[in-house]
């Protein structure tokens, strides 16, 4: 299977700007301008969002080093698995990077059937909630469930809109400075 990752990110800010890689106050004062800003997706989450969003990386990086994966960073960045152009809408001139999955260690990428948030804190009782794949194992879940972004484009069948990509390393960014 020919798979591509998908990194979705606002045009005059760049590629693989992320908030977990800023300490905590700069990451909230960042938050706020977003807020005030308005007008991007980032804008409307809640208060305790950069919280819970440490919390959900750290038991993901811990999980995944549970199933053998060897992070380099402490925080992931986040692509998709295949493309999903819902994200792009998140952004006032959103633009996209693709890069084949083969171009990242197997050891340094983890899988979430949806985004982190939902796949973490739903329960509904779905065998993916909770759960923390290896390239190995997505290809099992996609096989039974299928790609989100196929079967749930507008949202309306629940939180799954894509299968969510945590790279934790950064040395492959080099090329899209």
């Amino acid at each position: 299977m020919n798979l591509y990752l998908y990194h979705y990110y606002e045009y005059e800010h760049g590629p693989f700007r992320n908030l977990s890689f800023l300490d905590i106050e700069a990451a909230k004062l960042m938050m706020q301008s977003l807020r005030e800003d308005g007008g991007v997706f980032a804008s409307r989450r809640s208060e305790d969002y950069l919280d819970v969003r440490r919390e959900l990386e750290r038991k993901a990086r811990e999980i995944f080093v549970q199933k053998g994966g060897s992070p380099k960073t402490e925080y992931p960045h986040y692509m998709t698995l295949g493309p999903c152009e819902w994200i792009k809408t998140w952004y006032k001139q959103g633009m996209e990077i693709n890069i084949h999955w083969d171009e990242l260690e197997e050891n340094t990428i983890s899988f979430t059937y949806g985004d982190l948030f939902p796949t973490m804190r739903v329960k509904d009782g779905k065998s993916y909630r909770g759960q923390v794949y290896t390239k190995s194992e997505i290809m099992s879940v996609i096989r039974e469930y299928g790609f989100p972004q196929e079967w749930n484009p507008n949202g309306d069948k629940g939180p799954e809109r894509y299968i969510e990509v945590q790279i934790w390393d950064d040395t492959f960014m080099k090329g899209f400075g």
